[in-house]
Order: structure tokens, then C-alpha cells, then sequence
């Protein structure tokens, strides 16, 4: 299997931080889960549990960059998907933007089972990004309600960004390099792999089992739709809709017989029917950030603080409400 680079940043974030102004912790404590968790699936076996173990021991980084195009040099021929800029607290453009207009605009899913999903009972959409996303909200404008949830599809999450449509995305997204080339991302959140997810009547115990010869499913524009369209892993085709969900749809009805996923949304499937299951190995380990602008360095630098002090808290709390039942525990050093 191809590896992605997911290493920490080693040279970069000194030069960085002092471009940036980037200060010190955030006042005031980071949001852990709200409100009651919807009934969810019973717990599943271990080889279902995800472990979650990104290092980013790094992002306070190292100094050894010399100037400014080194930096994007760093990021154009070296790419680490665990890089973004240092954690800080400047009041920017961005910013300023974000105050001036009373909310923050966040791109979210509400079709991603315990991740950003609308709960059928309240109306509202809830899940583990969306702790996150008032988390920034209450960082930024100092209230986690001060934030309007736009629901987008997995196919248009870069061009939103690109487009200033939403300030940031909060979405399951995976990093990838590819994409670093046309967006930024946060500090890693949560660690990822490729995983397939296929009907348990297919007794499929490897990928190449699960894969070969089949309609594979994987939505448009993710990077499991890429790495399909690099190495299709033996897929006779591929159904390619703009959302994850939809592609559990096309397995119950029958007209996919299997799914690449990240490890997430993996998991999030099996746990809302438990007639899937995780079928062979995991493979192409990298992790999932926040997605903003290229342009906004002030609120990249914001929401890696933010996440410093969800780290030491709030995320372990999001996880236990919404993930914990279909992802196992978490390693207890490096939960993210």
C-alpha cells in the first residue's frame, strides 16, 4: 500500500510564530460536548475501534527557516500533513471580520452519523465536529451559540473555502497534500486512515477481497474518491455521489457492494447499520483539520490555540459523548 507523510513539523513554526504575533493561551476554557448524546448503536467489537494517535508534538516547532518563500518552499516540496502554523491569539483581518459581523460561518455536514448529523428528534445538528466548531465560536466571539452551521457537501468543501463562503470547515476533512496546494488546514485533530466498509454477507476479510472486482463507493472530491481514482484496488467501477451517507444508501439498496471511507466515517457507517462491517486493513494513514482560507493566517493561528486547550479537555469529553461506542478507547497519550 502507498503511505501518506503524516510526520510533525520540524523547521517552520519559530519564523512563524513571530511573523504572526502568535500570543499565548486563550482566555477561558474550551468546549467539551453539549447537551444529551441521541440513542446510538451498542458498543462494537475491537477490531471495529479506531485508535486515534496523531503526533503533533511539533506544531511549536523548531526555528531554521530563513525567510518567508522558505516557508512555502518548506510546504510545496516537503509536504507533512501534520504542518500548519504555530497556536496564537492575534487579532487580524479575519478576525476583526468574524467580530464586525457577530457569528461565525462554519461549513458541516449533517449527514455524518455521530460526526455533523441532524438529529431526527430536535432538528438540530449535532456530533463531534460540531464541539469543535462552537468551541472556535466561543474562542473568537465569546459564545459557542454565536455560530451558523452551513451545510455543505463533500464535493464543494475546497470551493467554499476558496470562495469565502465559510470561514472555516468543520467537516470530517482529511488533509491531504493535494489540497494543502489550495487551502490551509489546522493542527491535526484526529487520526485517520483509509478503511472499507462492506455488507457483512460478503465475508470479505481483506481489502483486495472486499474491493476486487466490485462497485466501490466513495464520495466526490474525498480523498477516498482520489485514491480510488489513483489505485482503484481491483474495483470493476466506481460510484462516486456528492456525500458518505449516500453511499451507505447505495450498499443497502444494492447498487454499491462496497465503500472506501476514512476510518471515521468508517466506523460512523457500522455503528448506523449494523449489517456493515469494517472489512480487511487499514491503509494511507494521515489526519483530519479545520479548513480555512489560505489568505486568514490569523484565524489558522486562532483555531490551532483553540485546539491546544480542547486538547486538554473538551475532546476527550466530545469523544466519550459522540464517538466512544462505535471507536473504542482512544490511546490515552495521544488521544488525537
Amino acid at each position: 500500500m502507498r503511505r501518506a507523510r503524516t510526520g510533525t513539523l520540524v523547521a517552520v513554526a519559530a519564523l512563524v510564530a513571530g511573523l504572526l504575533g502568535a500570543g499565548g493561551p486563550a482566555g477561558g476554557p474550551a468546549v467539551g460536548a453539549g447537551g444529551g448524546a441521541p440513542a446510538r448503536a451498542a458498543d462494537v467489537s475491537a477490531d471495529v475501534a479506531v485508535k486515534v494517535a496523531a503526533d503533533v508534538a511539533g506544531i511549536t516547532g523548531v526555528a531554521g527557516v530563513a525567510n518567508v518563500a522558505d516557508v512555502a518552499s518548506v510546504a510545496a516540496d516537503d509536504c507533512d500533513t501534520g504542518v500548519s502554523l504555530p497556536p496564537g491569539q492575534r487579532v487580524g483581518a479575519k478576525i476583526q471580520e468574524i467580530r464586525r459581523r457577530g457569528r461565525l460561518v462554519v461549513g458541516v455536514d449533517q449527514s455524518a452519523y455521530n460526526w455533523g448529523y441532524r438529529d431526527s428528534q430536535t432538528g438540530k445538528i449535532e456530533g463531534f465536529d460540531i464541539d469543535l466548531a462552537r468551541a472556535v465560536a466561543k474562542s473568537v466571539l465569546g459564545d459557542p451559540d454565536k455560530v451558523v452551521l452551513k451545510t455543505i457537501s463533500t464535493a464543494d468543501r475546497i470551493n467554499v473555502l476558496k470562495g469565502h463562503q465559510v470561514d472555516l470547515i468543520a467537516r470530517a476533512m482529511t488533509v491531504t497534500c493535494e489540497r494543502k496546494k489550495q487551502i490551509a488546514f489546522s493542527a491535526p485533530y484526529f487520526k485517520v486512515s483509509q478503511r472499507v466498509v462492506a455488507p457483512k454477507a460478503a465475508h470479505a476479510t481483506s481489502v483486495a477481497q472486499a474491493l476486487g472486482g466490485k462497485r466501490v463507493c466513495a464520495a466526490l472530491n474525498s480523498s477516498s474518491h482520489t485514491e480510488l481514482k489513483a489505485d482503484p484496488h481491483g474495483a470493476a467501477s466506481i460510484v462516486t455521489p456528492d456525500n458518505q451517507l449516500d453511499c451507505l444508501v447505495l450498499m443497502e439498496l444494492g447498487e454499491a457492494d462496497a465503500t472506501l471511507s476514512d476510518s471515521s466515517l468508517a466506523a460512523a457507517m457500522v455503528a448506523q447499520d449494523q449489517t456493515m462491517e469494517l472489512a480487511g486493513e487499514s491503509f494511507l494513514p494521515t489526519y483530519m483539520g479545520v479548513g480555512m482560507n489560505q489568505d486568514d493566517t490569523d484565524l489558522i493561528a486562532w483555531v490551532n490555540q483553540v485546539l491546544v486547550e480542547w486538547r486538554g479537555g473538551g475532546w476527550q469529553a466530545s469523544y466519550d459523548t459522540w464517538l466512544r461506542p462505535s471507536m473504542g478507547v482512544p490511546d490515552p497519550y495521544r488521544p488525537w
